[in-house]
């Protein structure tokens, strides 16, 4: 029996969640207080990533919250080794300032989340053409996630220079599992008005009329 949802929702509050994506940041580690977030605020932005849309009812993500030290000196280390490759790639000016950029919170932030999609040896509804689109429902999660946070004033950063498979072996996760995301979450100093890296002219924001097309391209 169908039951419809009754809740709408006012402009105020349209404008509100339009205001917490504007203020998103991804947020480095020297921005990162020591305090801890608290557990109820952690529940909170876990259930806003499990009520994410997925293909299928599938809900293939799974959270491995990493607070321990040892555990983050190891995803530390594989940072380490993955920046200095990337950092190999960027040539004279270019390379000079990537190397001044702060790009992880790994120890900095108190509280570290591993984020996995479980792969099934079964159909998925919605998943038998494009497989790649169950990937694509944990990264809506973490965008939950990361939105949340944002409205409880955490900060929470990507760090997306690491071995996915040295990262797995440190945190034992089965075979069938898949690293989407690493993520550092904690308080900050303060978000940034602009994304850093658009602040220091690493990249131009693009235009509305650069990225969006009538019926065809």
């Amino acid at each position: 029996m169908e039951v419809l949802n009754e809740r709408l929702f006012s402009q105020h509050e349209a404008d509100l969640l339009f205001e917490i994506i504007l203020n998103r940041r991804d947020v480095r580690g020297n921005r990162f207080s020591d305090r801890l977030i608290e557990e109820e605020k952690i529940s909170q932005i876990l259930l806003a990533a499990v009520n994410a849309p997925s293909v299928g009812f599938s809900q293939p993500w799974e959270f491995v919250l990493v607070k321990s030290k040892e555990i983050k000196e190891q995803i530390k280390n594989t940072f380490n080794e993955e920046n200095e490759k990337a950092a190999a790639l960027f040539k004279d000016e270019k390379q000079r300032e990537y190397n001044r950029l702060k790009l992880e919170g790994i120890f900095e932030a108190p509280l570290n989340i591993a984020i996995f999609y479980s792969d099934v040896d079964k159909p998925v509804l919605g998943q038998t053409s494009m497989m790649e689109v169950g990937l694509y429902s944990v990264v809506c999660a973490i965008q939950n996630m990361w939105l949340m946070a944002r409205a409880l004033n955490i900060g929470m950063g990507w760090v997306s220079i690491i071995d996915p498979e040295k990262v797995k072996r440190i945190l034992k996760a089965p075979e069938n599992k898949k690293l989407v995301g690493y993520f550092c979450l904690g308080y900050t100093d303060g978000f940034l008005k602009q994304p850093e890296l658009e602040l220091l002219k690493w990249e131009k924001r693009k235009g509305m009329s650069e990225m969006i097309f009538n019926d065809t391209y």
